[in-house]
């Protein structure tokens, strides 16, 4: 089961210093399998990404995305994208330009347009409780997305902190888990 982190300058700060120093010390911690830089604030995004990638390099982290940004990810170099739930008119672009992309979806219906457009894996969300995410979706859900699409990659996300719930969700067929918190 994979293991995907996701940033947010809530807890890695916009400092570029700072903010490599907390990425080195998160990346040090355990094995990640994929990480995602994800800041909606800070006006330094370019810059921050540039240290994100270099460090992910560093640490041989396969798979480099960037939020959103599917331009800035293939300008940096970066492997893929983390498309939002509004972006999947954007899957075929970004896929054209060689990245790997994981698009967000939050309903059945959602993993069928992703599917449909040829996302390499989506993440499902919320799992569990999650702030200002709306109601948790739960594990069974979760089950249901696998075996409704057994051949397309579907991540855990959304309120994934402890190490009781990736134990629930590793008793599913889940490609793996994707959180913020758990990894700080």
């Amino acid at each position: 089961m994979i293991k995907y982190l996701i940033s947010d300058p809530k807890y890695y700060t916009n400092d570029e210093k700072k903010f490599e120093e907390i990425l080195i010390n998160v990346l040090n911690k355990q094995q990640i399998d994929i990480t995602c830089f994800r800041d909606k604030e800070s006006g330094n995004f370019e810059n921050l990404a540039k240290i994100f990638i270099k460090i992910c390099k560093e640490k041989d982290i396969k798979k480099i995305l960037l939020n959103s940004d599917y331009l800035l990810a293939h300008k940096l170099n970066a492997t893929g994208v983390h498309l939002t739930s509004s972006q999947f008119d954007k899957i075929k672009e970004a896929k054209e330009l060689g990245l790997y992309v994981i698009i967000s979806c939050h309903n059945l219906n959602d993993i069928q347009i992703a599917l449909d457009n040829k996302a390499d894996a989506v993440t499902f969300s919320p799992i569990f409780e999650t702030p200002n995410k709306g109601e948790p979706k739960g594990i069974i859900a979760l089950e249901e997305a696998i075996n409704k699409y057994p051949n397309l990659n579907i991540i855990a996300l959304g309120g994934i902190i402890n190490e009781n719930q990736i134990k629930q969700i590793s008793e599913t067929k889940a490609y793996g888990f994707a959180s913020i918190r758990y990894f700080v």
